[in-house]
């Protein structure tokens, strides 16, 4: 894994989730063309897809994209904005050697990125990005010959066939009769237009705000509690029994309940894992380290097994396939239903919760209520990335946790004990380390947040 930048405020991260920069600054034009090149060299010649997500900047990176995969001898076809996990199933279900998502997923309007999916329509591993990552800075690309360049081709059905995979994967007669009124803030992204149209044909009432794909992102597109202010107001005036709000590309998933209260993130894979492991879908739970010891229990409760990764929807996605999973997912809101495709799906998610809600009945309120209750704290230390990796190192030569009954260090530093846990790890797709906490009492989980706060600052 590479790392590479000149400041923390003109960041450039090439890490195994893909290459992200802000626009206009470190994410130039040369650098777009040329891991487009090293990746059309790396995948081979064949058709690769391309999407994007709907922030301004995709103008600029897509023809880089187009250009680079064309130079290099590959068929590209061209997506258009649509979700991200809507080009990945349509990699998995075509002749397609690979494909390039253009997002920065929840980061703000300055960043993009590119995330590269291999034929599977899984993001490529470890072992493969370090390939890749080879390939790129030796410079040796494939060079198509004049006449063996082939015109962009265009499909602009990847959407609407990523909506009908889902919709195979819920009980639409119980949803259209449950005739539940749905708020949603889809954060002017992709799934602006794609989900309305799923909801309205579940038989939902839908009240949408921030669903046009040419406007700018209404606020940070993270779809944690602290932006969902605009849709738990929304929810509240609606009378709607519940919200949710998607990040850029449709990865994330954020809820709201019938109160416009917004429980965390945490949550959703939470409520996905009822409703699937409730189905009787077959198969172990798989989450990461950062996500709530809520999610075993919930697994407990059906007679699962929990297998936690290092942070990372590829993780996630391979140990998933490797373990037939019935669900996978992360704290983040990004949850993978393998039955659909091995990717974060947002719009899947929301489906499969607001088929838990007309199965149930009662309010989504009652349905978090069943779920037990842990404090979750999630801290941000801005950290520039040349150094991170030195203060973690620090950190674990020094670690004085008397309550800890394990210390994993697969990704990062995690203490575990039987009431809590602390986890300390460096961002991939930001110039920050994460400190995150969780205790069955909420002082004890900000004692701990503030404790290993203050440790990583004094490292720095």
């Amino acid at each position: 894994m590479s790392t590479l930048s000149t400041d923390v405020s003109r960041p450039l991260k090439i890490t195994i989730a893909g290459v992200r920069g802000v626009v206009g600054e470190t994410l130039t034009p040369e650098l777009l063309v040329n891991f487009s090149q090293a990746f059309g060299t790396y995948i081979g010649p064949g058709r690769v897809l391309v999407s994007r997500d709907t922030r301004p900047s995709g103008v600029m990176v897509a023809p880089c994209v187009f250009s680079g995969l064309t130079a290099s001898g590959c068929e590209v076809v061209d997506l258009g904005v649509c979700p991200t996990a809507a080009l990945q199933v349509a990699v998995k279900d075509s002749d397609a050697v690979g494909g390039v998502a253009i997002t920065a997923g929840h980061n703000d309007a300055r960043w993009n990125a590119l995330k590269f999916s291999r034929e599977d329509g899984i993001y490529l591993n470890p072992q493969q990005a370090a390939e890749l990552l080879n390939v790129y800075h030796q410079k040796e690309f494939a060079k198509a010959r004049w006449d063996e360049l082939r015109p962009v081709g265009r499909d602009d059905s990847a959407g609407e066939r990523h909506l009908e995979a889902v919709r195979v994967q819920v009980d639409v007669d119980a949803i259209r009769a449950a005739q539940l009124k749905i708020a949603i803030d889809c954060t002017n992204g992709a799934c602006s237009e794609f989900t309305p149209r799923l909801l309205e044909g579940l038989g939902c009432e839908v009240v949408a705000i921030n669903d046009d794909p040419e406007l700018s992102f209404p606020h940070e597109p993270r779809p944690t509690p602290p932006n969902l202010s605009q849709l738990r107001a929304l929810v509240r005036a609606a009378g709607a029994d519940a919200g949710f709000a998607h990040d850029a590309d449709g990865d994330r998933l954020g809820v709201v309940t019938e109160d416009g209260e917004a429980p965390g993130e945490e949550y959703t894979l939470c409520l996905a894992a009822e409703m699937v492991l409730g189905r009787g879908d077959p198969g172990p739970v798989v989450t990461n380290l950062s996500t709530t010891m809520a999610v075993d229990d919930v697994a407990r409760k059906y007679g699962r097994e929990v297998v936690r990764t290092g942070i990372g929807q590829v993780f996630i996605a391979e140990a998933a396939f490797n373990y037939s999973a019935a669900i996978a997912g992360e704290g983040s809101g990004g949850i993978v239903f393998p039955a659909i495709n091995y990717a974060h799906d947002s719009i899947s998610a929301l489906a499969h919760i607001v088929n838990l809600m007309a199965e149930r009945g009662g309010p989504i309120s009652g349905l978090i209520a069943e779920i037990p209750r842990y404090y979750i704290i999630k801290r941000e230390v801005v950290c520039p990335p040349q150094r991170a990796y030195s203060v973690l190192e620090d950190l674990r030569r020094d670690i004085d946790a008397p309550w800890a009954e394990e210390i994993n260090l697969d990704d990062g530093v995690k203490l575990i004990g039987a009431d809590r846990w602390v986890h300390i790890r460096v961002s991939l797709t930001e110039p920050r380390i994460r400190v995150i906490t969780e205790a069955d009492a909420k002082g004890l989980a900000m004692d701990l947040a503030d404790e290993y706060e203050r440790k990583v600052e004094r490292l720095l």
